[in-house]
């Protein structure tokens, strides 16, 4: 822990109170660039007022006491599994107390020594502790390939993935350190050169943000069909707790009779699943809020292009700064904060050896007059450099 400490590389618990689009930090009131509250829901009181009009006594239920699969089962979950199912256009829908749960539950439930899981190299490490899980419990092989290089994936299908029974390529659409997006058309397509291909894509970072239904990049992409195993989470643009797999009836049987997390972890607050379902049914109606986060994203990076710190071109609502050093990304993140700005530094294991840096997290409920400060406090750090 010294070591980590004098390499900026040691993590502690932030002492802030979230205030709207806002944290309270010291007595200071600074813009929160560190959520993910992309569509501004948390802070929205008028939604949070009209979702308790909604419910009666008997729903205010605070807690399951169990899991689903003894006493915990209460009918707004299989309410909420039908209604995601439904939106999809899927047969069925899982749900899971997080998206840590469900990538490290779903992953080893799913593959065997008979299976290949290929992911991309920058995936979420809930998917890369899947993974491991998967090959210390059932002797399941992975490997990863480059960064969105559906070149040497093709390569890796075509050559190892032919000796075993079926391949799971695994990926994020919007990855949440690097805020590009995936081409989730040029992997379905890939698939169906083959016969033993599965396509598991973690939708965490694009669900209500993306999509003229807030579905996430599959989608926007109109490739939902040729997913086989779609994961979006409830706790980001939804501002609620929990995530959900949508996929086919046969397995979601048997993830309830194999994945771990579901099976021996209490169930979600039943109220919690409410304001889940309660938000997930509105998201076709935050049309103007995507539209307001997209142009902020291209607003904020057009003005801060050309600092010293690379600001990476994404078209999405993540925008990393890297610096590169860890030292460098702790010490900037603590001058954004001075000049009235929440953000802070991403470091390894988060991002490779290089990519330390700070990620800017924008939300719908910003303004541009807030971004254009950003983009010249990062400004006025570079020239005091």
């Amino acid at each position: 822990m010294a070591a980590w400490r004098e390499t900026g590389m040691l993590r502690t618990l932030p002492q802030m109170q979230p205030c709207g689009r806002y944290v309270l930090d010291g007595g200071r009131k600074l813009l929160n660039l560190s959520a993910n509250d992309y569509l501004g829901l948390a802070a929205d009181e008028d939604l949070r007022r009209q979702f308790l009009h909604t419910l009666s006594e008997q729903e205010y239920v605070f807690g399951s006491s169990s899991s689903r699969l003894l006493g915990g089962n209460h009918p707004v979950f299989d309410r909420l599994e039908h209604l995601i199912a439904a939106r999809y256009g899927r047969e069925a829908c899982l749900l899971f107390n997080s998206g840590y749960h469900a990538n490290s539950g779903i992953l080893p439930a799913l593959a065997d020594r008979d299976t290949l899981m290929v992911a991309d190299k920058r995936v979420h490490a809930s998917l890369i502790d899947g993974m491991r899980l998967a090959r210390a419990q059932n002797g399941a092989a992975f490997c990863r390939f480059p960064h969105q290089d559906y070149a040497r994936l093709a390569e890796i299908l075509h050559g190892r993935g032919r000796h075993f029974a079926r391949v799971l390529v695994v990926t994020e659409s919007i990855f949440s350190m690097d805020g590009d997006c995936t081409d989730l058309r040029a992997l379905v397509d890939l698939k169906r050169h083959f016969d033993n291909v599965l396509l598991y894509v973690d939708e965490a970072h694009a669900v209500g943000v993306r999509g003229s239904g807030g579905l996430g990049l599959a989608q926007e992409q109109d490739c939902i069909g040729g997913i086989d195993f779609l994961v979006g989470t409830f706790g980001k643009a939804l501002a609620a707790s929990g995530a959900y797999l949508v996929c086919g009836r046969v397995v979601k049987d048997w993830l309830v009779n194999t994945a771990r997390p579901l099976l021996f972890s209490t169930a979600l607050p039943p109220v919690a699943a409410e304001w889940a379902a309660f938000v997930f049914a509105r998201l076709p109606q935050f049309e103007d809020r995507r539209r307001h986060l997209a142009a902020l994203s291209h607003r904020f990076q057009t003005a801060s292009a050309g600092l010293p710190g690379t600001v990476a071109a994404t078209d999405s609502h993540l925008v990393p700064y890297v610096l590169g050093d860890p030292a460098r990304a702790q010490a900037c993140a603590h001058r954004l904060r001075a000049a009235g700005f929440y953000c802070l530094p991403v470091r390894p294991p988060t991002v490779p050896p290089g990519r330390a840096g700070v990620r800017f997290s924008l939300n719908a409920a910003m303004t541009e007059a807030e971004l254009d400060a950003l983009a010249a406090a990062l400004g006025s750090l570079s020239d005091a450099d």
